[in-house]
C-alpha cells in the first residue's frame, strides 16, 4: 500500500482544468476514514513544540552569528545556509499558531513572537486570521482567499515575480514596521491602508484585511509595537555604527533566504488550478500537495508538517507532529484506487516543472 501511495496525478486534454462544478462531489469514504482514524491524534504535545521551535531558533541564530563573524567566505556561506534552514523551520511554527487552540500549548504564541516573530519582523498577527480564511470551505480558491492565486492558469513571468517579491520582503517589512506603522498613528487614512493592505502574509493582491477586534486587536497592538520598536532600533544601530553594515546585510540576506524558501514551498503547496469557483473539500484536497516519505528533502523545504499539506487541508486541526502517523494510517486503510493517493507527489522539481509547463501552455494558447 505504501508503493501505491506514490502515484502521480495524471491529466490530459480538456480534463486538465475541470471547473469546480465538475469536481463538486466529496469522497465520503476518504473523509470518513480521515476523521475516524485520527481522533486520538488531535492533542498537541507541548514538549515537541517547545523543543523543536527553540532548538531550531537556537541553531539558526548561532549559525547567523557565525555567518557574521567568520572570515573564510565559504564558511560564512555555509553558516548562512544553516541559518536559513533552521530559522525557516522555527518560523514555520507561525502556521501552527493559526490552528492550535489558544492556550493549548501555554505561552507558546508569546514565546514564538518574542524569539522569532518580532526579530524577523513576521509577528503572528500577520498570519493569524489570514490563513484561517484560506481554510474556509466557501473561500478556498476564490477571490476571497488571501492565499490563493491560479498560478497554473497565469503567464510564465508570474512565477519569477512571485519568488522575487518574497526575496525582497525583509526590506518591505522594515519599511512597513519602521516607517508606515508609526506614521499611520498620525493618519487614519494611512492606518486603513496599512491594516488592509500591508498587514497580512498573503499572495492575493485583491485581499483587503478588516480591522482587528477584541482580544485579537490587543495581540495585534503589542506585536506591531514591538516589531516597530525593533525595526527602528535596528536601522538606528546600523546608522550609528553599533551594528556593522556587513552584519546587517548578512541578517537581511538570511531573512531574504527564509522568505524565498517559504515562497518556493508555497509555489508547490497547491496545484493552483482553480479559476475562482467554490470547491468541495475533496476538490480542495486534490488541488493540494503531499510529499511524504520516501522523499527526504521535504524535511528541509517543507518542515513542521508542511510536506503533508493536502492532508492538512483535510484535517486542519491536527498537530504537525501527528500528520505523518495520520498519513500512514490512511495509506493502510484506503486501497490504491482511493482519491487520497492522488494528492501524493514525488518531489519538488517535478511540481515546479509541472507548474512551469502549464504556464508556458497558457502563453501559447493566448498567443
Amino acid at each position: 500500500m505504501t508503493q501505491a501511495a506514490i502515484l502521480e496525478r495524471k491529466r490530459s486534454g480538456a480534463a486538465e482544468f475541470q471547473p469546480a462544478s465538475a469536481r463538486a462531489k466529496d469522497d465520503a469514504a476518504m473523509l470518513k476514514a480521515a476523521a475516524n482514524l485520527t481522533r486520538d491524534l488531535n492533542v498537541p504535545r507541548s514538549g515537541i513544540y517547545w523543543a523543536d521551535m527553540l532548538g531550531s531558533a537556537l541553531l539558526g541564530y548561532a549559525a547567523l552569528l557565525g555567518a557574521m563573524v567568520v572570515r573564510p567566505a565559504w564558511l560564512a556561506v555555509g553558516c548562512g545556509l544553516i541559518a536559513v534552514l533552521a530559522l525557516y523551520r522555527a518560523g514555520s511554527f507561525i502556521h501552527e499558531l493559526t490552528h492550535i487552540k489558544k492556550g493549548a500549548v501555554k505561552g507558546f504564541r508569546f514565546a514564538w513572537n518574542l524569539v522569532i516573530g518580532v526579530p524577523l519582523l513576521i509577528p503572528s498577527f500577520m498570519y493569524e486570521g489570514v490563513h484561517n480564511q484560506h481554510h474556509a470551505k466557501r473561500y478556498y480558491g476564490t477571490v476571497d482567499d488571501p492565499e490563493y492565486l491560479p498560478l497554473a492558469l497565469m503567464h510564465p513571468w508570474t512565477l519569477p515575480v512571485f519568488l522575487i517579491a518574497a526575496a525582497l520582503a525583509p526590506v518591505g517589512m522594515l519599511i512597513r514596521f519602521g516607517i508606515l506603522a508609526p506614521l499611520s498613528l498620525l493618519s487614519s487614512r494611512l492606518r486603513t491602508i496599512v491594516v488592509g493592505r500591508y498587514s497580512g502574509l498573503q499572495i492575493n493582491p485583491k485581499f483587503v484585511r478588516p480591522k482587528p477586534e477584541g482580544e485579537f486587536a490587543r495581540d495585534w497592538a503589542w506585536q506591531e509595537a514591538a516589531a516597530s520598536v525593533w525595526a527602528i532600533a535596528l536601522v538606528a544601530m546600523v546608522a550609528t555604527g553599533v551594528i556593522p553594515l556587513r552584519a546587517f546585510l548578512i541578517f537581511l540576506a538570511v531573512s531574504s533566504g527564509v522568505m524565498f524558501l517559504n515562497q518556493v514551498r508555497t509555489l508547490v503547496a497547491h496545484l493552483w488550478e482553480n479559476e475562482g469557483e467554490p470547491m468541495s473539500v475533496t476538490a480542495q484536497f486534490l488541488d493540494s500537495v503531499n510529499v511524504p516519505p520516501p522523499a527526504t528533502l521535504p524535511v528541509l523545504w517543507a518542515p513542521v508538517g508542511l510536506r503533508y499539506h493536502a492532508l492538512h487541508h483535510l484535517l486542519p486541526g491536527l498537530p504537525y507532529h501527528a500528520l505523518g502517523e495520520a498519513h500512514r494510517r490512511l495509506c493502510r486503510e484506503l486501497d490504491a484506487r482511493s482519491v487520497y493517493h492522488q494528492s501524493t507527489h514525488r518531489h519538488l522539481s517535478a511540481l515546479v516543472s509541472r507548474l512551469a509547463a502549464q504556464t508556458l501552455t497558457n502563453r501559447r494558447k493566448s498567443a
